[in-house]
């Protein structure tokens, strides 16, 4: 097993000594003679966004929207990173138009510098809720706007299901004469004893 470790060893070293030689051929990367000329070039850096308010990069985000095709009307809510989009489209049209109508959306925001990671909405119910928190907002009010919004989605989503608390039996006792719920009480009690 020694000898097998050497070996490995050695072609390791010659590989790595191999692909570390330079060849005597020119470099595609070698600047020619006399085309050493320096460019400034303004906005390079993609990462330096004009600096523009929350309420500006949705209207421009929801611009955008309107901008594709078959788009009728556009919401956008942007909190912190993340962008959500809402688009109405025709209620007609079939699940598939909507879905290539919702990619064209989701194509137009990732190539804008505001939009990159943005969520398209296509529902008519989500699209709603989107405006509702975008009106909570522009009142000055986006944490209520959020939770109000987010309790109308989970009411309308969560099913309804029975309340965990015990039954009230004491409903029909008031129906009943005081001299026949006393009989029934001795009666309950026996049957209770006997088992």
């Amino acid at each position: 097993m020694f000898p097998l470790k050497k070996i490995l060893l050695f072609i390791c070293l010659a590989l790595l000594l191999g692909a570390c030689q330079q060849t005597k051929e020119k470099s595609l990367l070698q600047e020619k003679p006399g085309t050493s000329e320096v460019k400034y070039v303004s906005n390079a850096d993609p990462s330096k966004l004009p600096k523009k308010s929350r309420k500006q990069v949705a209207k421009h985000l929801a611009k955008l929207a309107v901008d594709v095709p078959d788009v009728h009307d556009a919401t956008a809510i942007v909190l912190g990173k993340y962008v959500a989009v809402g688009i109405d489209v025709d209620k007609d049209l079939d699940r598939s138009r909507v879905g290539v109508i919702k990619y064209s959306v989701a194509e137009a925001m990732r190539h804008d510098p505001y939009g990159k990671q943005a969520v398209v909405i296509a529902d008519a119910d989500g699209v709603e809720r989107l405006r509702g928190i975008g009106q909570k907002i522009s009142q000055g009010k986006p944490i209520q706007g959020v939770i109000d919004e987010l309790s109308q989605i989970v009411a309308r989503y969560m099913p309804e299901g029975p309340i965990n608390d015990p039954p009230n039996t004491n409903t029909n006792q008031e129906s009943i004469p005081k001299k026949e719920n006393k009989q029934l009480d001795k009666i309950n009690k026996n049957q209770s004893k006997e088992q």
